[in-house]
């Protein structure tokens, strides 16, 4: 594109024009007043003129500007929402069917503009279809942040801002002040169009927001305060609230349930409950909406809880006093994250008493307050060598197995009066410990053994300090418990040389899980000998401790005893692929196998599929695509070679809280546009959105002067002379 136009000399500056300007007005001015008083002559007006005009000529120096360029497309950024939220339906169509159809018409609008689409969440915006769609969703609609990022990035600064949203922002929120709004524009110094998505608000009920006060700490009342909502026209009185655990292999149990009485569309409810068990829990809030609810999606949540303790807490029950007894009493006692109740027998009831009942025991073993009121409190049982029948614990059996599928942990020592001895075989309690239990055949021998280390007790990490301080080798044990057959999915850390259970070795030392908890058969009672033998002293007695820390870090879950670390590619979200992650550790077998179930059920429905894969080299993570999961908790198993699996429970939520609050805030948008200078508009006039001029940029110039300076000079003193003639012959002068 050529222009042309007309200049002034460089060098001649604003302050000189104007001084010019001033001075020739003066000159003419002057000319008029004297004038007015008697009649010039034609030439002496016209010779004043001419000459004011050329002086102002010889000082400016006109010349001709001959430039070429072109027109440079503005660029503009249109920002659209990506957030779980534009699922909801807005009308007949979804309202991320919506914004692309906004999207569509704000790009036939500005087709003359360089139009770059970005999509902003969480942090930073992200061009939009840069990823997997999943991964580019998220539950927050930050825009405050993605404007900061911009701001601070280096390159051409937008013309202007286009907005796609239903205005439910994380950030800015709804109130906002003015101020706030204005400094998000002045960031880039440009207006920010907004295009409003979503329509009015549908009829819904729903779990707006979920907070708890303080961290969630295993047998401690945790305050749950839940904002309950109700808009879109939908009659709200009384909403029924239900506070859920979900488990492993079980169903649901009842945490807290409590009614939210709505006044102005809104209500709030405190709802207090304790969650027994550490680790990864799933609690599900269930709201029992009213008829004509449109948005059942965000009628429930699942929250995942990262329980803690403020130390383990144990029960110990032995039946006599033994070395064994003695030795692990002792190392409970001396760690200070073990908060230990233990009891211990020291007389049967077949026992000759020469005294009172009461003056044989300080503490009378109180076994229906244990077993009943207090067991919850418990975060694992041991069960040392004690007859089950003799001392009336048979009648707490079925509550203890209860226990233990619902997340508890338990460990059954051996002696003459454990598993078959202790009259466990064919109890409940026998149905979830890691090893079958002969009804029949004598219950222990007393012939000594080296226990023998398997593949899955070398691949343990729980053995890891055993085998660092002692090798292979173990103490000789004097005898063992007659275990059966492992269960399905438990594993044999240490099995006897020569006794047999089934047509493989007799377990003497197996771990296994059983719904939501764990449990370990220890076959023998002469762990003690880690400590005090003469193989002991070569580890300085500390194999002894290494043992027991790495069975109750087992069983209580502590990452540094789980044979892989697991989580996650991104959130789950219902009806969207979802991947495991899974790290193992340095060293491991290549051979893994991920299997899924669903938490709160029970049976082959809620057993999903087993994955295989291999790791192999220096391959330590590896990723798992888990499918398309519906609505609920899981949790997932790997087992890596033989050692013993590692659980991950998550949550799968359709809405979550993304659909929390269904309303669309199109007043919101309004106020942001009103106050950065833009304008805001319905997503059907999306395609009136502004658009910014374009930007010339030139590619030559030239300037050339009309005449030549000393010629401007001249034709000017010409001129003044000429005027000074004409005022003599008209007698002025």
């Amino acid at each position: 594109m050529i222009e042309r136009a007309f200049g002034v000399a460089e060098g001649v500056s604003r302050a000189l024009g104007w001084s010019l300007g001033a001075l020739l007005l003066a000159w003419l001015l002057l000319l008029w007043f004297e004038g007015r008083g008697r009649r010039l002559p034609v030439g002496v007006l016209l010779s004043g003129l001419l000459a004011a005009l050329l002086i102002a000529a010889a000082v400016l120096r006109p010349t001709r500007i001959t430039s070429r360029g072109t027109d440079l497309f503005p660029k503009v950024l249109v920002l659209m929402d990506r957030s779980w939220r534009l699922e909801l339906k807005a009308g007949d169509q979804t309202r991320e069917r919506q914004s692309r159809q906004a999207l569509e018409s704000i790009q036939k609008q500005l087709k003359q503009a360089r139009v770059s689409v970005l999509g902003f969440g969480e942090g930073t915006a992200t061009p939009l279809g840069a990823g997997k769609d999943a991964e580019e969703r998220s539950t927050d609609s930050d825009l405050t942040s993605a404007l900061r990022a911009l701001s601070a990035a280096p390159g051409e600064r937008p013309k202007a801002l286009v907005v796609v949203s239903d205005g439910r922002l994380t950030s800015p929120s709804e109130g906002a002040s003015a101020e706030a709004l204005r400094e998000l524009g002045g960031r880039l110094g440009v207006p920010i169009h907004t295009v409003q998505l979503g329509g009015s608000a549908p009829p819904d009920a729903s779990i707006r927001r979920v907070a708890t006060t303080g961290a969630a700490v295993a047998h401690q009342k945790l305050a749950l305060t839940l904002t309950v909502g109700c808009s879109g026209g939908l009659s709200c009185d009384e909403l029924p609230i239900t506070v859920e655990e979900l488990l492993h292999g079980e169903a649901p149990v009842l945490l807290a349930q409590g009614t939210a009485k709505v006044q102005g569309g809104v209500a709030t409810l405190e709802l207090p409950f304790t969650l027994e068990r550490a680790g990864r829990r799933l609690v599900r809030i269930k709201l029992t909406a009213p008829e004509g609810d449109k948005v059942p999606e965000n009628d429930q949540r699942l929250l995942t809880f990262d329980v803690t303790r403020e130390r383990v807490r144990l029960l110990h029950v032995a039946g006599r006093p033994t070395y064994d007894v003695r030795a692990l009493r002792m190392w409970l006692k001396a760690d200070e994250s073990i908060d230990l109740i233990a009891f211990f027998i020291l007389r049967t009831n077949s026992d000759a008493m020469q005294a009172d009942e009461s003056e044989l025991a300080l503490i009378p073993f109180p076994v229906d307050e244990l077993f009943t009121e207090h067991l919850p409190s418990f975060d694992a049982v041991i069960l040392q060598d004690i007859d089950a029948v003799e001392y009336k614990l048979e009648r707490h059996l079925p509550s203890l197995a209860r226990y233990v599928r619902a997340g508890g942990g338990l460990i059954m020592v051996g002696g003459p009066s454990a598993f078959m001895g202790g009259g466990y075989a064919g109890s409940p309690l026998a149905e979830v410990l890691p090893v079958t239990l002969p009804e029949q055949g004598a219950p222990f021998d007393t012939a000594s053994f080296e226990p023998r280390t398997t593949a899955a007790g070398r691949a343990a990490p729980a053995l890891r300090g055993v085998r660092e301080l002692l090798g292979e080798q173990l103490p000789l044990m004097q005898g063992a418990n007659t275990l059966g057959v492992l269960r399905p999915s438990a594993i044999t850390l240490w099995e006897h040389p020569e006794r047999r259970a089934g047509s493989g070795p007799m377990p003497v030392l197996s771990l296994g899980e059983s719904g939501d908890g764990r449990a370990i058969a220890l076959g023998v009672d002469g762990t003690h000998l880690l400590q005090w033998s003469e193989l002991g002293e070569r580890g300085a007695g500390r194999a002894y401790g290494a043992l027991w820390e790495g069975l109750v870090g087992w069983l209580m879950r502590d990452p540094r005893y789980e044979s892989a670390r697991l989580d996650l590619s991104h959130e789950c979200r219902a009806g969207q692929p979802v991947s495991l992650n899974i790290t193992r550790l340095p060293g491991a077998a290549v051979d893994v196998t991920v299997g899924l179930e669903r938490l709160g059920e029970s049976g082959k429905a809620a057993t999903l599929p087993q994955k295989q894969l291999r790791m192999e080299g220096d391959v330590e993570t590896a990723s798992v695509p888990l499918g398309e999961l519906t609505e609920g908790g899981y949790t997932a198993t790997v087992r890596i070679g033989s050692a013993p699996p590692a659980r991950f429970d998550f949550a799968c939520e359709r809405g979550g809280a993304a659909f929390a609050d269904s309303r669309p805030d199109p007043a919101l948008l309004e106020r942001l546009s009103r106050e950065t200078g833009g304008v805001s508009l319905r997503a059907e006039e999306a395609g009136n959105v502004p658009a910014p001029p374009p930007t010339h940029v030139e590619s030559q110039r030239l300037v050339a002067p009309l005449l030549p300076a000393w010629l401007w000079a001249l034709l000017a003193a010409s001129a003044v002379g000429g005027h000074w003639y004409a005022r003599r012959r008209a007698g002025l002068i």
